[in-house]
């Protein structure tokens, strides 16, 4: 999500942080299994492995590559450039079921890079960068003594997380700066997830019930406005591990989140969990309202509600945490449920008010009417295309000679810039009737 060299919608790039900046929106297209949704799950993989971590002496839990069996025997190699807390980071590492192999940090500019720290062969740790930081010796033996202690299937990230380590050493702030990104910045979500629950930041002076209002009526679902119902939390039915990961969550230090946007399948309605002090939260059932002839108001549960509203309704927390800045959304199957036009209104929408807005949209579909150079930048729109051993490469459409005045979604179609199914021929579908002429 690089900025290519063309120079129009130059409100779709971030302010630049040490000469680099970076692209506020990505859509990518392709067939249906074209390795779009693995993409997406590989970027969900590496979040996970950082913030939840393996248990001691469990498995990795890993996906290979299945076509070649080589790589059945091959680690995986994982890394993210990341712009966060005005800095510029490349994070990787490098994995196999058993342990993690390599690790590093480097903070990024365009004239070089500097080493944060590096381990190689699982036990062999660099991290001269930070003993300069932290000149105790204490400080020292600290950090010496949390990457000999970390287990050989561990992040070293995952380590400093889950210890004290920033009580007893003045300056980790690079590495605290990448966990938090994983932990505040990026969002990963699915067209199918169960038991959603998306964390979002509320300031003090944000009205939801007037959020939900206007954006429901901007999407035109005929909604007549929201009204919360509180509930008694512990007693919502809703699986106690999805209570406990919301409080941990919105009562974590290290968290930025004050709310909880829960979509319950168990009994089909909408929450909103809030964090009123330190040890207590507080439930609201959100219902609609509808106008009935002669004036009044009728309530309505959101399982009575079209899925496309419902959709909208898992999007408004997006919306309001991209308007906050600095956060990373990734939406599988973005058109999931909503009408075309409303895909394109809402990349219209937060697109046209991003001006002073680093956050970043990136998501895969099918909805062509997002083809278009007067809504996307070249370098904004890219396809996912299986090469002949089922391997995904992705390329952009600023790697075509395409004008700007060109409309591309018909050429899409057709297939020039690939990403399309190539269907077989219906005369070779052996249980079809054969018809007599």
């Amino acid at each position: 999500m690089i900025p290519g060299k063309g120079s129009l919608k130059s409100h779709h790039k971030s302010k630049s942080i040490k000469g680099v900046s970076a692209l506020k929106a990505g859509v990518i297209y392709g067939a249906n299994a074209s390795g779009k949704s693995n993409l997406i799950k590989a970027i969900d993989f590496g979040k996970m492995t950082v913030l939840k971590g393996t248990k001691p002496e469990q498995p990795i839990s890993t996906n290979f590559y299945k076509l070649d069996k080589k790589f059945l025997k091959k680690p995986s190699y994982v890394e993210y450039e990341i712009q966060h807390k005005g800095k510029n980071y490349a994070y990787g590492f490098i994995l196999n079921s058993k342990e993690i192999i390599d690790e590093w940090l480097f903070e990024i500019g365009k004239s070089g890079e500097t080493k944060i720290f590096d381990r190689k062969n699982t036990t062999t740790y660099d991290l001269d960068f930070l003993y300069k930081k932290n000149k105790l010796n204490e400080e020292k033996q600290f950090l010496e003594f949390t990457a000999k202690g970390t287990p050989r299937n561990q992040l070293f990230l995952t380590q400093i997380r889950n210890t004290n380590v920033s009580d007893n050493v003045s300056n980790i702030t690079d590495i605290l700066n990448v966990i938090d990104w994983f932990q505040n910045a990026l969002t990963v979500i699915y067209p199918g997830t169960k038991n959603i629950s998306k964390k979002f930041e509320l300031h003090k002076d944000t009205n939801l019930q007037q959020v939900f209002n206007e954006m429901l009526d901007y999407f035109d679902t005929g909604i007549d406005g929201i009204e919360f119902k509180e509930v008694d939390f512990e007693k919502m039915d809703i699986p106690s591990e999805v209570k406990e990961d919301i409080k941990n969550d919105l009562f974590s230090q290290k968290s930025e989140k004050t709310s909880a946007f829960l979509s319950n399948p168990q009994d089909d309605k909408y929450y909103v969990i809030s964090k009123i002090d330190e040890t207590t939260v507080q439930a609201k059932l959100l219902k609609t309202k509808h106008k009935v002839i002669g004036g009044e108001f009728e309530l309505f549960d959101l399982k009575d509600e079209s899925d496309g509203t419902r959709r909208i309704m898992d999007l408004i927390p997006l919306i309001i945490d991209f308007f906050s800045g600095g956060n990373v959304f990734i939406v599988d199957e973005i058109e999931r449920s909503l009408h075309p036009n409303l895909v394109k209104d809402l990349f219209e929408f937060i697109l046209d008010k991003c001006d002073d807005i680093n956050s970043q949209l990136i998501v895969s579909s099918h909805e062509a009417t997002l083809l278009t150079q007067k809504l996307l930048r070249k370098d904004e729109i890219w396809f996912a295309v299986k090469n002949k051993d089922g391997a995904t490469q992705l390329h952009s459409l600023e790697d075509y000679n395409v004008r700007f005045d060109k409309e591309i979604m018909k050429d899409y179609l057709l297939g020039r810039f690939k990403g399309i199914p190539k269907l077989g021929s219906k005369n070779q579908l052996t249980f079809l009737p054969i018809k007599d002429h």
